[in-house]
């Protein structure tokens, strides 16, 4: 069983890494340089730094901090306090998938403490800790911000919505058998954490636009409004059932507990929004201790 991150600097002796290749150095360096033309003040850029480091290596080794140090003028020590901050930055190697089971209290009360436990027991490993395999690193999640869909998974920060133990076990079976695991919203597939990682540095994957953005229990607000004729004092847009309609159109139908959906031709289900990790380049969505 692997060992849980550990928020020191640098890496266990069994997994320390040599220095950059010359090739993987030279790509850093222009991806790294791309990263710092968009900031005013080059220590501005090291977040999307580190997820760029973690892209490559799959965690924030000694190497990676030392290249980020270099990067926007800091030393590792400064980095290292950055890096040991923000639970996205993992210290020791992920797993292909980070896999989030929120147990937060809608989720709890909704089944989400059986889950992890059950995908616990079934991976035969803890809270932050990988599989011996490298293909699942199992998390508690204090909020996936999708408590109208509780209890939810996660996969690489894909929802997996209305899960059970049972589905989300076979989630975790799918991703370790190389399939690829649908979500419930967002892409079309889950990605690998490494891929995610670019991605939340700031470099696209063209994929934020494979489905629409909102399941129908988010909008039922919107639509008892339109349903009751409620305005927001002031409103100057066009009528609330206008924008009901048009979201619904798109919206997925999930059938409660089971995370399925219906309707889509090629998965068993629409595929709505593809929330893509990164929102903007180089921002790190969801991921500080502080608002937890």
């Amino acid at each position: 069983m692997a060992h849980g991150n550990q928020p020191n600097y640098g890496t266990s002796p069994s997994t320390e890494l040599a220095p950059y290749e010359p090739e993987v150095l030279e790509g850093l360096q222009v991806d790294a340089a791309e990263i710092l033309r968009r900031y005013p003040q080059k220590r501005s850029a090291l977040l999307p730094l580190l997820h760029l480091v973690q892209s490559i290596d799959g965690y924030i080794s000694t190497r990676g901090i030392e290249f980020c140090a270099e990067s926007v003028g800091l030393t590792p020590a400064e980095v290292s306090g950055v890096a040991t901050f923000y639970t996205q930055y993992k210290r020791f190697p992920n797993g292909e998938y980070t896999v989030g089971v929120c147990t937060n209290t809608l989720c709890a009360i909704m089944g989400g403490d059986a889950i992890f436990e059950r995908v616990s027991e079934h991976l035969g490993v803890g809270h932050d800790e990988t599989t011996p395999d490298g293909k699942i690193t199992l998390e508690k999640v204090e909020c996936n911000a999708a408590c109208d869909y509780a209890p939810v998974v996660m996969a690489n920060w894909e929802f997996f919505d209305n899960q059970t133990p049972e589905s989300a076990v076979e989630l975790v079976d799918t991703l370790r058998s190389g399939g690829d695991a649908v979500p419930t919203r967002g892409a079309g597939k889950v990605c690998s954490f490494k891929e995610v990682s670019r991605v939340l540095a700031g470099f696209p994957d063209g994929r934020a636009d494979e489905g629409p953005s909102a399941g129908r229990a988010s909008l039922e607000g919107l639509r008892l409004a339109a349903e009751r004729s409620w305005y927001a004092p002031g409103y100057g847009g066009g009528a609330p059932d206008d924008d009901v309609q048009r979201s619904e159109a798109s919206a997925p139908s999930v059938t409660p507990s089971t995370g399925d959906t219906s309707g889509d031709p090629k998965t068993g289900g629409e595929q709505s929004s593809a929330d893509t990790p990164a929102n903007s380049p180089g921002e790190t969505p969801g991921d500080e201790k502080a608002g937890e």
